[in-house]
């Protein structure tokens, strides 16, 4: 399994918008073929910093969704709401204690 965790840092009167724009597609990016679960979570300390963390049956899936319609739709209404360039990071679940 593959978690692909993105940090996005947004203008503060544009979170709204962001967070508009996830609620309408949160369930379309779910159910995209091998996305298995999909976080979206709010920095304690800095409330315009937000990261998702979308956990992927493979690589190869990950990629049909970042060159999917849907993806472009939703990353293009995204950025131009930030206020620092977005960093990401695919991983590999080592452990996980539940």
């Amino acid at each position: 399994m593959l978690v692909r965790i993105v940090k996005m840092s947004f203008q503060p009167e544009k979170i709204d918008d962001f967070l508009s724009n996830f609620e309408a597609n949160k369930e379309k990016i779910r159910n995209f073929d091998g996305c298995q679960r999909l976080e979206l979570l709010r920095a304690r300390h800095n409330s315009t910093i937000f990261f998702t963390y979308s956990y992927w049956t493979s690589e190869n899936h990950l990629e049909a969704y970042r060159h999917s319609e849907l993806f472009k739709s939703v990353w293009a209404k995204t950025k131009p709401l930030f206020n620092d360039k977005p960093e990401a990071w695919s991983v590999d679940k080592v452990a996980s204690l539940m």
